[in-house]
């Protein structure tokens, strides 16, 4: 899976990796999955000094810092040298292509694109899953907390559960053939200390009970493919209901998206993209259109993704699968 053919030596690299929703509806902090697009890419070049500069960040408007220390690109790379003894170092150059603050995981896709550049570059030494730790000291810079629910799913692909972080223990789930999603980036932004600042601090028993059910219910649903068991399991009731009131018009879209015929809506991660579940492409395709016509109706003009359930993870340029 590291994409590093056998006996090629590269002097750079550049590294598509994917956006992700996290949460996934009943899976608050420990559940998200890979989308195909959008995504970020990160280009890597080698150099003689053992150091990470970080030489252009292009799609940000600059609002990106271009200190190595700060961007979650050059400090995944970075903290993965070290690691490696630093046989080398490298310039690096983020290319956002996907919207920032939105709740794709913007920050964890540029890190997992930097480190497995650089761990190519390297000649493999690391497993693509031994390259999480690297990303998760990356999301702590970003974000003030090393959560694994985007940086997971976008290395790895697919849907990825977070069983533990003390020992960091990551499962990846199967994914039912066809499953499709439309993800919708209404233009307006929630900082994400102000999503996490309106949660609950503390849970009734019986939404604690209900919440885990249905995370339970929605694992199973994977494993044995089941889309109507999926369709029930896609309710939270620990985040969306607090963060649903800082998204504009968030009850209009989800019901929208419930109308259109999608198996579940919610919000991805802190929001304030929404994502819907459908069977198909094609319905996806519909659920994506309402949606974005229910935040057109509540005055905001929005983005729509449309994408298949990314098993991949990231790809190397010029050899995309």
């Amino acid at each position: 899976m590291s994409g590093n053919k056998p006996g090629v030596s590269r002097d750079s690299v550049g590294v598509f990796a994917p956006a992700t929703v996290a949460n996934v509806a009943s899976g608050f902090d420990v559940l998200g999955f890979a989308l195909e697009r959008p995504g970020d890419t990160v280009c890597l070049k080698k150099i003689r000094a053992k150091r990470v500069d970080v030489v252009a960040v292009e799609g940000d408007g600059g609002q990106l810092p271009r200190d190595p220390e700060k961007n979650t690109a050059s400090v995944a790379a970075k903290r993965f040298l070290e690691a490696v003894g630093f046989p080398f170092g490298l310039e690096v150059t983020v290319r956002k292509q996907m919207p920032m603050s939105s709740g794709l995981g913007s920050s964890a896709a540029s890190s997992v694109a930097a480190v497995y550049g650089a761990n190519i570059l390297a000649g493999s030494p690391f497993s693509v899953r031994q390259l999480l730790p690297f990303t998760m000291e990356a999301e702590q810079v970003a974000c003030g907390a090393a959560h694994a629910d985007n940086v997971a799913p976008s290395l790895l692909g697919g849907f990825v559960l977070i069983r533990s972080y003390d020992p960091l223990d990551v499962v990846q789930l199967p994914v039912p053939a066809g499953l499709a999603v439309a993800t919708v980036h209404p233009h307006t932004e929630i900082k994400t200390e102000d999503a996490r600042r309106i949660l609950k601090k503390e849970l009734r028993l019986s939404d604690a009970v209900r919440q885990w059910g249905n995370l339970a219910a929605l694992v199973a649903a994977l494993f044995q493919g089941d889309l109507g068991l999926l369709s029930r399991s896609l309710q939270d009731v620990v985040a969306e209901p607090r963060r649903g009131l800082l998204i504009p018009g968030f009850a209009r879209v989800k019901q929208a998206a419930l109308d259109g015929g999608a198996l579940g809506c919610s919000i991805s991660g802190s929001g304030p993209s929404v994502f819907s579940i459908c069977a198909s492409m094609e319905k996806a395709r519909e659920v994506g259109s309402a949606m974005q016509k229910a935040f057109t109706d509540t005055g905001l003009d929005s983005d729509v993704y449309l994408s298949r359930i990314n098993e991949s993870g990231p790809v190397i340029l010029g050899e995309e699968r």
